[in-house]
């Protein structure tokens, strides 16, 4: 059984990695300065497209749900990267011969990409609804706190993928077999009660066709919904999952 988080240990692995990232700018710019240029991008690629009177614009329907699924792709492909640098390199298997468990270091790199996650969403959001036009009926707070909780749950799956992978090109091998089946079939290209009875069964079973659902609630309705507490549970609960998983099959270093 694992020991019990430490919350001192889990800090100070949470600001080392949090140092790592300073000091990789290609890192920074993915996180922070991607997301927001390919909203942009996303902005101009509908605003040019006609649409008959009093059809809804494309990009109000689509723009918030971006704001989550952005992170999440983000966030699982550098977690499950970084992850496995940190056993390929032997500096995981250093760590695990101190007193740290692998509760304290896996919760270390959530809290850490938690809060990288954080500021990505707030830059991506404040572009978003103040440059860019997006408007919600609901709170810009709650589009914000289900992007984080969209991003954990990326670093949630990237750090149990990562323990199946030997090299860096195997973890990103990962993303298409991972994220972009949930991607197609959370109801962002086609809405969920339209697709084949085994592919809408496929997506009930799959995390981000819930945080997808979240955010599209948010953006339909002016208050909280049953409907979005209940979804914004179950995100909640697949991290937990996830990161429980990650801790038992988390090997100390790579063959």
């Amino acid at each position: 059984m694992s020991a019990p988080i430490r919350p001192r240990i889990l800090g100070a692995t949470a600001v080392r990695v949090l140092r790592q990232l300073r000091a990789d700018p290609r890192t920074i710019a993915l996180v922070l300065v991607v997301p927001i240029l390919l909203m942009t991008l996303l902005y101009f690629m509908y605003s040019g497209q006609s649409r008959p009177p009093g059809a809804p614009d494309p990009f109000q329907r689509v723009g918030v749900v971006m704001l989550g699924i952005l992170p999440f792709v983000t966030m699982f492909l550098i977690t499950s990267i970084a992850m496995l640098r940190e056993r390929r390199s032997g500096t995981l298997e250093r760590l695990l011969t101190t007193p740290i468990g692998k509760l304290d270091l896996l919760g270390g790199y959530g809290v850490a990409f938690s809060v990288v996650a954080a500021v990505q969403a707030v830059l991506a959001s404040a572009v978003a609804f103040g440059l860019l036009g997006l408007e919600a009926e609901g709170s810009v707070a709650w589009v914000i706190v289900i992007a984080m909780l969209d991003a954990m749950l990326g670093v949630a799956l990237g750090l149990l993928c990562s323990a199946f992978a030997q090299t860096e090109f195997q973890a990103v091998q990962f993303l298409p077999v991972v994220v972009i089946p949930q991607l197609f079939l959370c109801g962002l290209f086609v809405p969920r009660d339209q697709l084949p009875g085994w592919m809408e069964a496929l997506s009930d079973v799959m995390p981000l066709t819930y945080a997808v659902q979240a955010l599209q609630e948010v953006a339909s309705h002016p208050t909280a919904t049953a409907l979005m507490w209940r979804d914004t549970g179950i995100v909640a609960a697949c991290i937990v999952v996830a990161l429980s998983l990650a801790a038992a099959t988390l090997r100390r270093r790579t063959p």
